[in-house]
C-alpha cells in the first residue's frame, strides 16, 4: 500500500525557458564563479608568462570542460539517476544491490572529500569576490568583510532560501553573460589566442613544461564544480541542465580566452596582486562587476552549503552518519536544514579564512580532495554501466581514460598538499573515519541480533492480553523490529513481551522502518498476524524521506480503521463511552555495548569509536519523530557470541571445612 498518493512524487523535470534560468542559479554556482581565480592560478604557477604558456594554457582549460565536465558529467553521468536524483551517494544506492559490499568504501571516501572540499568553496568564492575591493583601496579589511558574508550566509539557512532562490537564476545569467562579453571584448588584444581550441597546444604544454604539475593543479579548478551539477540533478533534471550547459560553457570559455589574450598583451607588467579577471573589466564597470562577483559568490555557497545538507541526510538513511536534527524550511521535497551540519560548516569556514587569509593561499588547498571524489564516481559509475550491460567495448575505454585523466589530476594536486591541500584531506579524514565507524559498528551490532519465529509465541501472547492478573501496560503497545520478514522478530523483543516483565495489552505492533535505495518511496505493508491482537507495519522510506515515523503511522492507523482492519478503542470503558481511542505506547530496545563482549581487536576499536561518535546522534525517539510522552525505552546489553566459550567450575568448598574426625 502507498502511505498517501500525493507524497510519492515522481520526478518530472520538463525542458522548459523558466526551468533552464532556474538551473543556472541552482547547479553552476561552484563552476560558474571559477574564472575569478583559475587564471590568477595559472599565472603564479608558471615560470615564464609568453603566449605559447598561456595559450596550452587555456587549451587545458577548454578540453578539461569538455572531457571532464560534459562528456563525464553532462552525457554520461546524468543517465546515472536514482529515480531523479544524482550524486555520489546516489549512484551508490543505485547499484549497492549487485555490488561487493566493500563499494561502500568508494561512496563514502567520496562523499568525505565532497563536503571537505565544499568547505574551502564558499571561502575562496567570496575572498576572490570581495579582494576585487582592493582596486580602489589596498588596505580593503578583506577578512572581517568575508567573515561578516558568511556569517550571515550561515545565519539565514534556518529560514530557508525559497524566496531568496528565486531571484538566483535570473541574478547568475546576468553573471554568466557579464563574463561572456567582458572576455570577449579582449580576445582582439591576442587573436592567436583562439588557437587554444586545438588540444595540440595542451598536449604541448603538459609534456614539454617541467612544470607540468603545478599547471594541472590550477587548470583543474575549472572543473571542479562538476561533482555538483551531478549531485544537483534532483532539483532541475536532465534536459535542463545540459541546455543551460551549453550557454554556461560559452561564456566562460570566452572569459577564459578573454583573461588569456589579456595576459599576453600585459605579460611584461604583471604583478602577484593583479588579478586578470578584474584586470579586464572598464574601470567604469568595475565596482558593478565586483557587486556581481559578490552575489556570485554568495550563490555558490549557497548551493554547496544546501548540497551539503542533502548529502549528510542522505548518508544518515543508508547509515553512514549519525542521525541528527532535521528542519525542513519549505514543503519542496529536497530544502533541508541540519543545524549541526550549518554549524560545523561555519565554523570550519571561519577557520579556514582565517588560516589562509586570502585567496591565493587558499588555492594552494583546492582542488585536491574533490579529485579523490571524481575518482570514486568514476568507478561507481563503471559499476553502473556493466549492471546496465553496457558494452565491454564502451565501459572499458571509458573507465581507462577517465580513470587515467583523473588519476593525472591527482597526482598533479599531490602537490598542493604541502601548501595547504592537507587541510580539506585532514577535514575529510575525520568524516571518512566517522562513516566508516558508523557503518561498520551498526554492522557489527545488526550481527548480535537473535532472529525468532513470533509465530512459536502466539499461545503464550494471547494468554498475556487475557491475563487480568496482569497490570495492562497500554491499549496498544508498538515494538520497533530490525527484520522485515512477516514472522521475524528479535529475541529481545519477545523477552520484553513475555519474560522481563510482561506486556499485557489489547493490540502488539512489531514496526519495521526500512530505507529504500529508491529517494522518494514513501510506503507500508500490513499483515495481521494474531486477528484482533498481534500486527505487523513494514513501513519503507526512500533515503531522502524524513523519517516522521510519528506522523506516517498515524496515518497508516486511520487508513486501517477506515478499512476495518484496526480498532482504536480504548480498554477503559470510561473512555470507550466518551469515544476516546486507546494510547498508544512505543517500546524501543537500545542496546548498551558493554566492554565485557568478547570482540575482536579491530572491532573493539570499532565500537569504541562508535561509543565516542554516538554522542553526536539524537535520540531515537527523536530521531523517528515520535512523541517522546509516548515512548518506553529498554536498556538491554549487547550480547555476542564469544569467539570461545568458557564455561565456570564449580568447586566444593564443603570438603575444605569439614572438621576433622578425631
Amino acid at each position: 500500500m502507498v502511505l498517501n498518493s500525493k507524497t510519492k512524487q515522481v520526478v518530472h523535470h520538463r525542458l522548459t525557458f523558466v526551468g533552464v534560468i532556474v538551473t543556472l542559479g541552482i547547479v553552476f554556482g561552484d563552476i560558474g564563479t571559477s574564472p575569478l581565480y583559475v587564471m590568477k592560478a595559472i599565472v603564479k604557477a608558471g615560470t615564464t608568462i609568453n603566449a605559447d604558456y598561456i595559450t596550452g594554457a587555456v587549451s587545458c582549460i577548454i578540453w578539461t570542460l569538455t572531457l571532464q565536465t560534459t562528456l563525464k558529467y553532462v552525457l554520461i553521468a546524468l543517465r546515472a539517476d536514482n529515480k531523479g536524483e544524482g550524486g555520489i551517494l546516489a549512484l551508490y544506492a543505485l547499484i549497492r544491490r549487485h555490488s561487493p559490499r566493500w563499494f561502500y568504501l568508494l561512496a563514502i571516501i567520496g562523499a568525505s572529500m565532497l563536503v571537505a572540499d565544499g568547505v574551502i568553496t564558499p571561502s575562496i568564492t567570496v575572498l576572490s569576490a570581495i579582494e576585487g575591493l582592493k582596486a580602489y583601496e589596498p588596505k580593503t579589511p578583506i577578512v572581517p568583510i568575508c567573515l561578516c558574508i558568511i556569517t550571515v550566509l550561515f545565519f539565514i539557512q534556518q529560514f530557508g532560501t525559497n524566496t531568496i532562490g528565486k531571484f538566483f537564476g535570473p541574478l547568475m545569467f546576468v553573471w554568466f553573460a557579464m563574463m561572456g562579453v567582458l572576455g570577449l571584448m579582449h580576445i582582439a588584444d591576442f587573436m592567436p589566442i583562439l588557437k587554444a581550441f586545438n588540444p595540440f597546444y595542451a598536449i604541448r604544454l603538459v609534456t614539454h613544461d617541467p612544470e607540468w604539475f603545478l599547471i594541472l593543479g590550477a587548470v583543474f579548478l575549472c572543473t571542479t564544480g562538476a561533482e555538483a551539477l551531478y549531485s544537483d540533478l534532483g532539483h532541475c533534471g536532465e534536459k535542463n541542465i545540459r541546455v543551460s550547459w551549453a550557454f554556461v560553457k560559452s561564456m566562460l570559455i570566452l572569459n577564459y580566452l578573454g583573461q588569456g589574450a589579456w595576459v599576453v598583451k600585459h605579460a611584461n607588467s604583471l604583478t602577484r596582486e593583479i588579478n586578470p579577471f578584474y584586470a579586464i573589466m572598464p574601470n567604469g564597470f568595475l565596482f558593478f562587476g565586483i557587486v556581481m562577483a559578490t552575489i556570485a559568490a554568495i550563490i555558490a555557497s549557497q548551493a554547496l552549503i544546501s548540497g551539503s545538507f542533502t548529502i549528510f541526510g542522505e548518508a544518515m538513511n543508508l547509515k553512514f552518519w549519525p542521525r541528527q536534527k532535521i528542519k525542513y524550511t519549505t514543503d519542496v521535497r529536497g530544502q533541508l536544514y541540519i543545524p549541526f551540519v550549518n554549524t560545523a560548516i561555519y565554523l570550519l569556514c571561519i577557520l579556514v579564512i582565517l588560516f589562509f587569509k586570502n585567496s591565493e593561499n587558499m588555492e594552494a588547498a583546492y582542488g585536491l580532495a574533490i579529485t579523490v571524489t571524481m575518482l570514486m564516481t568514476t568507478l561507481l559509475l563503471l559499476a553502473y554501466l556493466r549492471q546496465h550491460r553496457v558494452s565491454l567495448f564502451v565501459t572499458l575505454p571509458f573507465g581507462l581514460f577517465f580513470i587515467g585523466l583523473e588519476s593525472i589530476f591527482l597526482i598533479a594536486n599531490m602537490f598542493k598538499f604541502v601548501h595547504g591541500g592537507w587541510v580539506t584531506m585532514l577535514m575529510a579524514g575525520g568524516m571518512f573515519v566517522i562513516m566508516y565507524v558508523w557503518y561498520n559498528a551498526n554492522m557489527i551490532r545488526n550481527q548480535q541480533v537473535k532472529k525468532c519465529d513470533i509465530r512459536d509465541s502466539y499461545n503464550v501472547i494471547s494468554d498475556i492480553k487475557h491475563d487480568t492478573t496482569i497490570a495492562k501496560f497500554a491499549t496498544n503497545i508498538v515494538y520497533l523490529s530490525k527484520f522485515s520478514g512477516i514472522f521475524d522478530v528479535e529475541q529481545k523483543v519477545l523477552y520484553s513481551i513475555i519474560h522481563k516483565h510482561p506486556m499485557r495489552a489489547d493490540h502488539y505492533i512489531l514496526l519495521h522502518i526500512e530505507y529504500q535505495d529508491e529517494p522518494s518511496t514513501l510506503e507500508y505493508e500490513f499483515a495481521t498476524l494474531i486477528p484482533g491482537t498481534l500486527y505487523r507495519i513494514n513501513l519503507k522510506l526512500g533515503f531522502r524521506i524524513q523519517p516522521l515515523v510519528n506522523l506516517y503511522f498515524r496515518q497508516v492507523i486511520e487508513q486501517l480503521v477506515a478499512n476495518k482492519e484496526f480498532e482504536l478503542d480504548s480498554c477503559h470503558p470510561s473512555l470507550r463511552k466518551h469515544d476516546i481511542p486507546g494510547n498508544f505506547i512505543f517500546v524501543i530496545i537500545n542496546r548498551i555495548y558493554m566492554a565485557l563482549n568478547h570482540f575482536s581487536a579491530k572491532e573493539r576499536l570499532v565500537m569504541g569509536l562508535y561509543s565516542i561518535i554516538s554522542h553526536l546522534k539524537q535520540s531515537m525517539s527523536r530521531a523517528l519523530g515520535l512523541d517522546t510522552s509516548n515512548v518506553f525505552i529498554e536498556n538491554v546489553p549487547l550480547v555476542v557470541k564469544p569467539h570461545r566459550q568458557r564455561v565456570i567450575k564449580r568447586i566444593d568448598s564443603n570438603k575444605d571445612n569439614e572438621p576433622s574426625m578425631p
